[in-house]
């Protein structure tokens, strides 16, 4: 859709008419999207719950208050999307921000765990703000594909370099998921038998066994979620509220549209950010970070299977979520009983496909310069004022694009 169509549509996409019913969602309910709502709450429930965990633990939070956390994000963020991706026929994943959450973590070093609350409530209700003026939609269109492609790319890399160390420090298990991928990947009736990521997943599950490596220990499976009371400060608010805005808005927002409609899909993006603004505040109320549009969960859902099926993938995916977040203690200690090249291994292989395609289009035609720096700024994790890369990649990449490359602009 081009910035001038932007401009004027209206304000607040509404959903397609009449509404999905469960005889239409059964139909669309296919092996492929079914398969990819499974690994896109597998990789959802893994290597990002880890740096939950990391984080509320350096901070110091309770088992109580970390088990709260992952309640919210995945009980509270699947409702949501079960009921976004079946009422507009999108997939549409919300969870949480990454790298807000990472910003947290550096907080809770010199600021409470009620203060950091606190500044939960009001980006939230920034977040609502913003999106009710309904100026999102046209701030992402005027942004170029390319740069904001090339930001993606840099955040994606990680899983592509996580998979390659992992096939050097643990082949027993990552060599056999490797290979079962490229065989059913290379046997095209193969794969359509058995998903080549769904397979890798079985390999993996096997080599863990055999190895003797799975060992879940502790007790307490049924998530007890905690309503917690949040306390406003200035210092708080003036060091959280801000960078948690911008990862949610423009890191992982801006990922999740740009992955989506890179897909094909039209994303109702002032209303996915009114959203984001309404879940977070009953997430900050059990202690969950801000709920955003997620871009690597987004782009596994779409990675195989016909365009107007794939909402069922995020419709799975969500439900799983719900079911997740009941059970959050016991997801986490069956996730930590793996070994760590598992995890890295899984959503490398299904990330490679996506990664592809956001290089394809960041440096494919226009803006090139701009996505190259855009990438590299990614990449380098630097974070002024505690705000993340990929945020200043965007930036850097605009910059030198509006400096270097007028005429692309122009064109």
């Amino acid at each position: 859709m081009r910035l001038d169509e932007e401009i004027s549509a209206p304000r607040f996409e509404r959903p397609p008419s009449p509404v999905a019913g469960p005889r239409r969602v059964r139909r669309d309910l296919t092996g492929a999207t079914l398969t990819n709502g499974v690994i896109g709450l597998v990789f959802s429930a893994t290597g990002p719950i880890a740096v939950i965990l990391a984080v509320g633990v350096q901070g110091g939070l309770s088992p109580a208050q970390l088990a709260s956390w992952i309640f919210g994000v995945f009980f509270l963020n699947g409702i949501l999307t079960a009921l976004a991706s079946w009422l507009y026929r999108r997939p549409l994943a919300f969870f949480w921000t990454i790298p807000g959450t990472v910003v947290v973590g550096g907080s809770l070093t010199h600021l409470s765990w009620p203060e950091v609350l606190g500044a939960f409530v009001v980006t939230a209700l920034l977040i609502l703000v913003i999106g009710l003026t309904g100026w999102v939609r046209t701030v992402m269109a005027a942004l170029p594909m390319p740069i904001v492609m090339a930001m993606v790319a840099g955040v994606f890399l990680k899983f592509g370099l996580d998979l390659v160390t992992a096939l050097g420090v643990d082949p027993v298990v990552a060599v056999p998921m490797v290979v079962v991928f490229v065989l059913l990947s290379a046997l095209p009736a193969a794969g359509r038998r058995l998903p080549p990521i769904l397979g890798a997943l079985l390999a993996g599950a096997v080599a863990v066994a055999v190895s003797g490596r799975f060992s879940p220990a502790g007790s307490g499976w049924l998530a007890e979620p905690l309503l917690q009371a949040p306390r406003f400060t200035w210092p708080a608010l003036l060091e959280l509220v801000v960078p948690l805005a911008v990862t949610v808005l423009v890191v992982q927002n801006g990922q999740g549209v740009a992955v989506l409609k890179q897909a094909g899909h039209e994303p109702p993006t002032n209303v996915v950010t009114v959203l984001c603004g309404l879940w977070s505040l009953p997430a900050a109320a059990v202690g969950a970070v801000s709920t955003c549009l997620t871009g690597p969960t987004n782009a596994l859902l779409v990675a195989s299977g016909e365009r107007d099926r794939q909402y069922t993938a995020a419709v799975v995916c969500g439900i799983g979520a719900v079911v997740t977040g009941l059970f959050a203690p016991a997801f986490v200690r069956l996730m930590l009983a793996t070994p760590p090249a598992f995890i890295a291994v899984l959503g490398g292989l299904a990330m490679l496909r996506a990664l592809q395609s956001a290089f394809v289009t960041a440096f494919r035609t226009r803006f090139t310069l701009g996505a190259l720096v855009a990438f590299l700024v990614t990449v380098s994790g630097v974070q002024p004022l505690h705000i993340s890369s990929a945020f200043w990649g965007l930036v850097a990449g605009l910059a030198v694009s509006f400096l270097l490359e007028r005429g692309d602009f122009r064109s």
